[in-house]
């Protein structure tokens, strides 16, 4: 079975200088129908202004990626980390017991958009813990390239829950097959451009819940971009 969840059906967060979109519920946006998928809590798409973005703030026991499309965007917590992730990386934050942490665009010219994804985590109470790596873009044109997996599972990333995050960028007219596990569930969320999901066309923001099917096949109408995550 597969279920489209359409990028213009998302919730929104819009202020002077954040414009955020939301396939589950989240924050003042709060939809029933739409509270998550498996271990996947959140996807937001969010776009921040030059020199503006997310002060100090809390989280605890989740798992938090984040996937730079455009930009950068600089990230500091109370562990001492402070980085900026840019196009090509991907950095995990385990909340676990509490972090703080804040997420700035640092440049005064550019906007950043990026993709943050909240994962349920194994259990309650973890140590909190960052990790943030590059990854081979190369690798992922064409093909699936694992981006976060428990550990001694070969991901970039280390993610703790029995999730796999892969990503892929597709030329116009490239397509890509996935065998997948029927006892599991799989979403699918094109980050940019469409695409062919058998006979359903997605576009930019859509996503699809995918349940009791073996394989999947996609097809690109344009350039594309996408993540799969693979969950229990």
């Amino acid at each position: 079975m597969i279920t489209i969840r359409n990028a213009a059906d998302r919730g929104r967060t819009k202020t002077d200088w954040l414009d955020s979109r939301h396939s589950f519920s989240f924050g003042d946006y709060f939809d029933r129908g739409h509270m998550g998928f498996s271990d996947l809590r959140v996807i937001n798409d969010d776009r921040v202004i030059p020199g503006a973005g997310f002060p100090m703030h809390s989280h605890r026991d989740m798992e938090i990626v984040t996937y730079v499309l455009d930009g950068a965007l600089e990230h500091r917590d109370n562990l001492g980390n402070g980085s900026v992730i840019r196009p090509g990386e991907v950095q995990r934050m385990t909340a676990g017991t509490g972090i703080r942490h804040s997420e700035f665009n640092p440049s005064r010219e550019h906007p950043v958009r990026f993709l943050q994804v909240w994962i349920l985590p194994e259990r309650t109470g973890l140590v909190p813990g960052y990790e943030q790596h590059a990854f081979d873009r190369d690798a992922a044109n064409g093909s699936w390239l694992r981006l976060g997996a428990p550990e001694n599972r070969g991901g970039v990333l280390t993610i703790h829950q029995d999730v796999e995050i892969a990503a892929a960028t597709l030329g116009r007219g490239a397509a890509l097959a996935r065998e997948l596990d029927p006892d599991r569930r799989t979403w699918l969320q094109v980050a940019r451009g469409a695409l062919q999901l058998g006979e359903r066309r997605l576009g930019e923001g859509d996503g699809a819940a995918i349940s009791g099917e073996s394989a999947i096949s996609i097809k690109a109408a344009e350039d594309s971009e996408v993540l799969l995550f693979d969950l229990k």
